[in-house]
């Protein structure tokens, strides 16, 4: 059941949708599919504390680099420099 049929700030309309959400930890980056409710006008999304906490657990396991148990996706490349002719 929903907390809210409505979100409280806007009056928007609340439905449980599968979002993305990104953690970071330390360097780390982590995606996790989740179920959360969305405001279908702002667009906010309300997870469950449960959720929050796992959210957390993740977090902590990606500062201490403890990521075994994670599936790789790629690598991730931080560009301090977004001159276009340095890009060329």
């Amino acid at each position: 059941m929903m907390p809210f049929e409505k979100r409280p700030l806007c009056g928007g309309e609340m439905v449980a949708r599968e979002v993305e959400k990104f953690l970071r930890g330390g360097l780390n980056t982590a995606t996790v599919k989740i179920i959360a409710e969305v405001c279908l006008r702002c667009g906010e999304r309300l997870y469950p504390q449960e959720t929050v906490q796992c959210f957390e657990r993740i977090r902590e396991k990606l500062k201490r680099d403890e990521v075994a148990g994670f599936q790789p996706m790629g690598q991730s490349f931080q560009v301090t420099n977004c001159d276009l002719e340095s890009l060329a």
